[in-house]
């Protein structure tokens, strides 16, 4: 099940992402640490509505944000649809032992299809480069790689963007 998180639920979602940054820097990806993401972004997507949740036997096993909000970083990126209605994913995040089952795809499907019941042009996203398996992941569902942003206070290293128009 899917549905918006509550406000009791941001400390589970830190947990989440916490342990997601470990495994990830157990696989040579430094995409996210201690700092990002955090209990303030959480908080702004949940206040906003924006913020969803995976249920699994009554336990928060991931989230996903889905927001129309365009961040500064993306006005460079030349996207292949116009600025209109466009959602952008962002803080999708699955606990590792509930990894490599579907979840991730779950989490995308309810955003794909909230995205077209709201009569979206686009999805918009991005991820980091040195995650080449999230790379794969986006490619098979249908986006295109488009140009790159920088997170400098992050790392050195680039975001690929990506655009499935709707």
């Amino acid at each position: 099940m899917i549905r918006k998180a509550k406000p009791s639920e941001i400390v589970e979602l830190i947990t989440i992402t916490n342990a997601c940054a470990v495994k990830m820097a157990s696989e040579g990806i430094f995409q996210w640490d201690e700092n990002y993401p955090n209990t303030q972004a959480f908080e702004k997507d949940r206040i906003s509505g924006e913020l969803y949740v995976l249920i699994h036997q009554d336990t928060v096993i991931g989230c996903i944000t889905i927001s129309t909000k365009k961040d500064e970083e993306y006005n460079q990126i030349s996207w292949l649809t116009e600025d209109k209605l466009n959602y952008y994913i962002h803080r999708l995040a699955v606990h590792p032992d509930f990894q490599r089952c579907g979840n991730a795809k779950k989490l995308m499907d309810f955003a794909e299809m909230y995205a077209n019941q709201q009569k979206a042009i686009s999805i918009r996203l991005d991820t980091f480069s040195k995650n080449l398996r999230n790379q794969e992941f986006y490619k098979a569902r249908g986006y295109t790689q488009l140009d790159d942003v920088y997170f400098p206070r992050q790392t050195e290293f680039p975001f690929h963007c990506y655009e499935l128009p709707l």
